[in-house]
This record gives C-alpha cells, sequence and structure tokens, in this order.
C-alpha cells in the first residue's frame, strides 16, 4: 500500500528536488534514481532504501545557509525583531476582525477547495466552458461537459461539497483544522506552550492521514519516537514547503497589533515540521495577521511582515520582487505571467512561490475582498491554501462587518470537521474563543 508524502520513492524525488534547490549538485544522484527506478519490480523497498541511505551519507550544504538560520535567536538577530508593546483596543473591534478572519479564511479556503490540483491552464479551459471564467464567484460544476470533469477532476477531498450547488457550510479542509488545532493548543497550554504541544496537540486530535506534506512526515516521525525539531529534518523533503504557512492565522489574531509576538509564536509551531523558508512563511503571515488589527492599507502590512523573516533569505527577496511589479497598472493575467516566469520552477505546494502569489493577489485587490480571493485562486498553485491566507488577512484587515454575504451567507456560519470535538462547529463560537485568548488592553 502506497501513503501519499509517506512513500520512500516520493521522498527520494523531493529530497533530491530540495537539494537542487538548496544549491546541490545532483545530477548524477537524479539519473541514478532514474535508472533504479527503471530497473526494479514496483516498490522495491529494499533497494529504494539502500539509495536513499546513500543519498543520506553524501554531505548536503544550503548555498544560503548564512542568510536563512532556523533557530530564534538567530533569525531575531538578522532580522532586529523588537518587542511589542500591549495594544489598546476596544473588544467590540477584536471582536469584529476575529470573527471576520474566521469567516474570510473560510470563504477564500471554500473559493479554492474544488480546483485544488488543477492546473491554471486546466482552470481556464474548465471554467470557461460554463461561462465562470473570470472568476467572480463559488465555483459552480454547472453546465461543465463531462469530458472536461473527467479531464479535470474535482478536488478528491470535499471538492463536490464546495461547488456553489452543493454549499451548506464550510466543507473539512486542513487549511481550517490548522487554526483550531493551534487555538485548543494555546487554550491548553497558554502563552508558555512549546513545539512538543504542539506535536501532542496534533496527536490528541488528528488523524494521520488527515494531514499532508511536511506534517504528516513529522508526525510519524514522532510516531518512531523521534522529537522536534528533528521531526522537521529527517526524511522531510518537504521541509520548506507551505505547510507551516497554513498554520499562521491564531497566532495573528490572538496577538493584535503585536507581529513580533505573533512572528514567535508561528517559529515555536512551525520548527515541529519545516526549517528556514517553511519557517519564514509562517511567520511572515503571522506578523501579517497581527499587522492587519493596526493598518488598513495592504501594502504597509506586507511590509510591517517583511521586518520578521530574515532580510536575505529566499523568501524575503521573494516578496521584495512581489513589490517591484507593476501591479495596478497591468492585467492580473501579467502579473501571473510574471509570477510563473520567476518562481515556476518550484513544487505547487513550496512555500515560496506560493507566498509570493499570495503577496501580489492582496496588492492587487485595492482592498477588495471579492478581488482578492477570486485573483489567488486564479493564480492556480495551491488554490484553497492560499485562498485561504489571502482570505484570513483580508477579512481580518476588513472584520466581520465589512465581508460581502455574498461570500459568508453561504458557510451557514457552520465548520465540517476531521479533528475530535469540532465537526459541525459554528464559526461563531471559535471567533469567541479565539477572542478570550487574545492579548490586548480594552
Amino acid at each position: 500500500m502506497k501513503i501519499s508524502w509517506l512513500d520512500i520513492s516520493d521522498r527520494i524525488k523531493y529530497e533530491l528536488r530540495q537539494r537542487l534547490e538548496e544549491g546541490n549538485n545532483v545530477s548524477e544522484l537524479v539519473s541514478d534514481f532514474e535508472n533504479l527506478q527503471k530497473s526494479i519490480n514496483g516498490n522495491d523497498t529494499i533497494q529504494l532504501e539502500k539509495f536513499y541511505q546513500r543519498v543520506e551519507s553524501i554531505p548536503s550544504r544550503v548555498l544560503n545557509e548564512k542568510n536563512e538560520p532556523s533557530e530564534w535567536d538567530d533569525i531575531v538577530r538578522m532580522s532586529n525583531i523588537q518587542d511589542d508593546t500591549v495594544p489598546v483596543l476596544s473588544k467590540s473591534v477584536i471582536e469584529d476582525k476575529i470573527l471576520g478572519g474566521w469567516l474570510g479564511r473560510s470563504a477564500g479556503c471554500l473559493l479554492g477547495k474544488p480546483v485544488e490540483k488543477i492546473d491554471r491552464s486546466g482552470m481556464i479551459e474548465l471554467l470557461s466552458s460554463n461561462r465562470t471564467w473570470p472568476i467572480s464567484d463559488y465555483i459552480s460544476g454547472i453546465g461543465i461537459p463531462e469530458p472536461l470533469l473527467q479531464k479535470y477532476p474535482w478536488n478528491k477531498h470535499s471538492g463536490k461539497e464546495s461547488l456553489k450547488e452543493n454549499i451548506v457550510c464550510m466543507a473539512e479542509d486542513d487549511d481550517m483544522n490548522y487554526p483550531m488545532m493551534n487555538l485548543v493548543a494555546f487554550e491548553l497550554f497558554g502563552e508558555k506552550f512549546t513545539t512538543e504541544n504542539i506535536l501532542q496537540t496534533w496527536m490528541d486530535l488528528a488523524p494521520v492521514l488527515s494531514i499532508f506534506t511536511a506534517e504528516r512526515v513529522a508526525y510519524a516521525n514522532a510516531l518512531a519516537g523521534i522529537l522536534p525539531p528533528l521531526t522537521a529534518t529527517v526524511r522531510n523533503p518537504y521541509r520548506e514547503w507551505i505547510g507551516a504557512q497554513i498554520r499562521a492565522d491564531v497566532w495573528g489574531w490572538i496577538s493584535p497589533s503585536q507581529p513580533a509576538r505573533a512572528a514567535e509564536f508561528a517559529w515555536r509551531d512551525a520548527r515541529l515540521s519545516h526549517v528556514r523558508n517553511g519557517i519564514y512563511g509562517e511567520m511572515f503571515f503571522a506578523a501579517g495577521i497581527a499587522a492587519s488589527f493596526k493598518h488598513s492599507s495592504i501594502p504597509n502590512i506586507i511590509n510591517e511582515a517583511l521586518q520578521f523573516i530574515p532580510p536575505q533569505s529566499r523568501f524575503a527577496e521573494a516578496i521584495r520582487f512581489v513589490l517591484t511589479l507593476p501591479i495596478p497598472q497591468q492585467s492580473w493575467d501579467s502579473t501571473v505571467d510574471d509570477l510563473y516566469k520567476k518562481f515556476g520552477r518550484y513544487h505547487w505546494v513550496h512555500a515560496i512561490n506560493n507566498a509570493a502569489l499570495i503577496v501580489a493577489a492582496l496588492i492587487s485587490s485595492q482592498d477588495d475582498y471579492e478581488r482578492a480571493i477570486c485573483n489567488v485562486v486564479m493564480g492556480g498553485w495551491d488554490t484553497d491554501s492560499n485562498g485561504a491566507t489571502v482570505g484570513s488577512i483580508m477579512g481580518t484587515m476588513l472584520g466581520a462587518q465589512q465581508l460581502p454575504k455574498k461570500w459568508t451567507s453561504p458557510l451557514n456560519n457552520k465548520i465540517r470537521s476531521s479533528l475530535k470535538g469540532f465537526d459541525n462547529a459554528p464559526l461563531s463560537d471559535l471567533a469567541q474563543r479565539t477572542v478570550k485568548i487574545a492579548q490586548y488592553t480594552s
């Protein structure tokens, strides 16, 4: 039986790709691996294990290592992170913005969910067939010819339930499970929570197959007795992918106008499964969500969030590249073309390319929630994760009262979940629980 993301052949393939991204010459290993796959029958785990051991025996370097630390003290020193002050905010503002974050994240995630894993050109072909491209509403399957549906099947994880004609609530999704798990972790362990506390919360609440990529490897490592931070590095080729980036929200919501606090919480969480740029993704968006409580301008949010990650990292360089683009002056398609030309080499669920797309969509929105989530989903790559993050930032910045009912009403204030104790939870209850643990002075 093949278990996705844990399969040894997949891990070798992606480990070689990860090492290439880090600056290593892996051409000989890639060639030898291709020849091995041709020579063995099926999934010959003995031969694959020998090859993996060979890969592990070869020293690996990170070309930009001095500029991309994973340890908190090094990140602080490099980024010059300063302590926050606790803001004075009214409870009504906090409640509105945190509810806006939960609703905005849910709607953005739901929009991108049916077309996750369908590439950009496939989305255009699929949705042009029923005249719903460019996207301006929840995705509908009505009027799409059957051959196209077979060519581009909806996401197998609740994709059909996320179509406009079928929506009754927020469908189950890992992008929404993580905020719920982080909410529980903070409720249980408080301000001094550790990475091990996050791991314990996962193992208490989440079935292992309901989490993916780096998180699934970290979970499996923990079951084998490996503890953080080694859970992030032992045979984890997804260590700079998007997984931590989608876990940022609660840290920002409970740290209104305190981006340094949010970033440090995010670091504690991210190091369970990620290193370097994978960690920075969660820190950047946690800081951005925290900054969304005090800024009403997307560029101000992005520029503040940039202060909390190493400035010469590949992640920071990617965000700065986006900031050089003439996004307001050109079509969204042109912006996406620029991003694919620059970052198309990355896997579709890598942290760097998806973060760049998120930032571009936020800038393109001109503070319009609908434009933001529709643009980011039309950009492709990790559509539901990116829709969720864009929706969270916009929802937090704007607040629940300013979110269009067109997007929030279909949620019916309810979310499905594979987590223990969370299925059919009211989104308003989750928001209120988040408000209770937020740090601010009224």
